[in-house]
């Protein structure tokens, strides 16, 4: 049976959102909270909440509702309702978006290394620091 949450009472309201907090809190990591997201919610779901996020990140990077809009193929309702909750005193969305943007640069430097020779020769030849000792100015630091 469907409970609508306007059918709930202040008490049944607050214990259920509490369980909910309490629960996607209590995970840790990018791979145990994709594994909790997934079992939570539909794909559809998922999707939605994706789609969200991305839009409120075009937001705050100053793309226009119209760009938003067409690039991801959502409703301007969507894209209003979004911009509403940024401009709202509630910095949720903001932090999520900081978080993304910090952990978007971590893997992109990341990238950037795996990539290098020298990362490439040091996986090949782990070992290569008794064929090639550093110069003495690096030792020091």
């Amino acid at each position: 049976m469907k409970v609508r949450p306007r059918e709930l009472n202040d008490q049944q309201r607050i214990e259920t959102l509490d369980a909910l907090y309490t629960a996607a809190g209590s995970v840790r990591g990018r791979d145990a909270m994709k594994l909790f997201l997934r079992d939570l919610l539909t794909p559809s779901e998922r999707i939605m909440l994706g789609r969200r996020i991305l839009i409120a990140r075009r937001l705050i990077a100053g793309h226009s509702h119209e760009n938003i809009s067409g690039s991801l193929k959502v409703g301007m309702d969507t894209v209003h309702r979004v911009h509403r909750w940024l401009q709202d005193q509630m910095p949720g969305y903001e932090r999520a978006i900081k978080g993304m943007e910090e952990e978007y640069q971590k893997r992109k430097e990341k990238k950037l290394y795996a990539t290098s020779l020298l990362y490439r020769l040091k996986k090949k030849y782990p070992a290569h620091f008794l064929l090639f000792p550093w110069p003495k100015e690096y030792k020091d630091r």
